[in-house]
């Protein structure tokens, strides 16, 4: 019988994704990181609902303390770059480094299981030509989750199901319904644990960053107010800078060093062109010449036209350049750009710098 762990988060999606599973024959077995500490619903609560789940079903349930990885791979991750003035993206960090990786290495070596799955709204396909696996964004577009996916790797994708992929969210609600599971009517999550569970971005790293008044000013260094510390911001931003002025202001820049954030109008945030670092290439080998594509720069961004550029000489092509059709805003060192042909997600990397 074909055996799957299923990471299980106590919510509906993953709930349904066992279900599925379950019902279509393949032997499942129930798997909760164990992310936080504290009370959260992704983690305390989310695993009481996962092992009822679990019960109801009736299969195994594991529960893999993850804490001390996750401080480290995530939460000194968020911090030390919201302290060096540029805005992380944890989720795809988290995926690779927390989750996908360490729950397949957790499969095999200790449940001799080989293959995993998740409630992710994804989809992936194999290149009949190559034998690659691709990664394809959800047959439900509100709900693709592909852009947080992107730094997952070939023998990850091999080994891992996408249950969900092919339906919807509201169908993945009548599923559970007819399942009879408790999580069916169970509300959905904040797209970022730690928010659910310290209450907002600002709380979470108020624990960890101590306020440090700075300045902020305008392109020309000139005094407009004061900060209470340089990671409330981001680029982009315009509500609750706390600046009155005649005309709508985005921050601009965080400079660290001198603990300003600049401030300017909106033509001045925006961009042509970005750098990519980091970069993972998932659907298709590093190419060595520039591509068309489109290019989503944030999880609720449109994905617009762009030509990527390679900039890697040992052919890894893990350092590219993306030049947009037309310029766009908010481009922020940090984040994630993840670029598309179609639905098929080629590849993505972090945000190193902008240009104007």
């Amino acid at each position: 019988m074909n055996k799957v762990v299923v990471g299980l988060s106590g919510g509906v999606d993953s709930s349904v994704a066992a279900a599925t599973l379950h019902r279509q024959g393949y032997d499942v077995v129930g798997l909760t990181l164990w992310l936080m500490r504290g009370k959260g619903q992704c983690c305390s609560e989310g695993m009481v609902d996962a092992a009822r789940l679990c019960d109801e079903l009736g299969i195994p349930y594991h529960v893999v303390d993850s804490r001390d990885v996750f401080e480290k791979q995530i939460i000194n991750y968020l911090v030390s770059g919201y302290e060096a003035g540029i805005t992380p993206l944890p989720c795809s960090q988290c995926n690779k480094a927390v989750k996908f990786s360490p729950m397949l290495h957790y499969a095999r070596e200790e449940l001799g299981v080989d293959r995993i799955a998740t409630g992710h709204y994804a989809r992936i396909t194999v290149d009949p030509d190559t034998g690659r696996y691709q990664l394809r964004r959800a047959v439900d577009l509100s709900k693709d989750q592909s852009y947080f996916l992107y730094d997952l790797e070939q023998d990850v994708l091999a080994h891992t199901l996408f249950p969900l992929g092919e339906q919807t969210k509201a169908e993945t609600r009548r599923m559970a319904a007819e399942f009879g599971l408790h999580t069916a009517e169970k509300p959905e999550s904040q797209d970022l644990c730690l928010i659910e569970a310290h209450g907002s971005m600002r709380s979470f790293l108020d624990k960890y960053l101590a306020p440090q008044k700075g300045d902020i000013v305008d392109q020309s260094g000139q005094v407009l107010g004061q900060h209470d510390g340089i990671h409330h911001y981001t680029i982009g931003q315009r509500r609750g800078i706390g600046i009155a002025a005649e005309r709508p202001l985005y921050v601009i820049g965080i400079d660290a060093g001198r603990n300003q954030v600049i401030v300017g109008d909106r033509e001045a945030i925006q961009t042509n062109d970005c750098i990519v670092q980091q970069v993972n290439w998932v659907s298709i080998a590093p190419p060595t010449a520039p591509i068309r594509a489109e290019v989503q720069i944030r999880y609720r961004a449109t994905a617009v036209p762009c030509t990527v550029i390679p900039l890697s000489e040992d052919g890894q092509g893990d350092r590219v350049k993306v030049v947009f059709d037309k310029p766009q805003i908010s481009v922020t060192p940090g984040q994630a750009a993840v670029w598309y042909q179609g639905d098929l997600l080629l590849g993505g990397g972090v945000i190193e710098n902008a240009h104007s």
